[in-house]
């Protein structure tokens, strides 16, 4: 499994960043990894769904949670990437830590790519953290 963390300060409520991040149809707007995303089902707080990633258009299938205000758990349960990542947001006084974690393996032949690809999902998340922060403080 390889981690990956990134973090940055959004000066904007808890609230307001939620509003933003928890919108999960909206993904590839933000996540230029995350090409098309599909809703399978929907129960409660949780969503069943098949993504296309940009990785040479690989279908992925995720269970994503939502925790409101708190987190986002979105688990890989078919394709070639598995594992998680999970998005939190942390209130620091008027301003939002949002925390993007990744801890995931690649599946099948891709695992002989790793290193290139968590450098790319690292530089994808950074940007695509960048550009929610920038949404936000508009």
């Amino acid at each position: 499994m390889a981690t990956i963390q990134v973090e940055i300060e959004i000066n904007a409520t808890v609230d307001k960043v939620w509003n933003v991040v928890s919108d999960i149809d909206n993904e590839p707007k933000f996540w230029k990894g995350t090409k098309q995303v599909k809703n399978l089902s929907k129960e409660g707080n949780t969503v069943k769904r098949e993504i296309i990633i940009a990785f040479r258009d690989q279908k992925c299938l995720q269970e994503v949670k939502l925790f409101p205000k708190e987190k986002i758990e979105a688990k890989f349960t078919k394709g070639i990437i598995g594992g998680e990542k999970i998005i939190s947001l942390i209130p620091k006084n008027e301003k939002t830590i949002l925390c993007t974690v990744w801890d995931i393996k690649l599946t099948g032949m891709m695992r002989m790519f790793t290193g290139m690809i968590i450098k790319h999902i690292k530089s994808g998340t950074e940007q695509a953290m960048q550009s929610i922060k920038e949404e936000i403080e508009r």
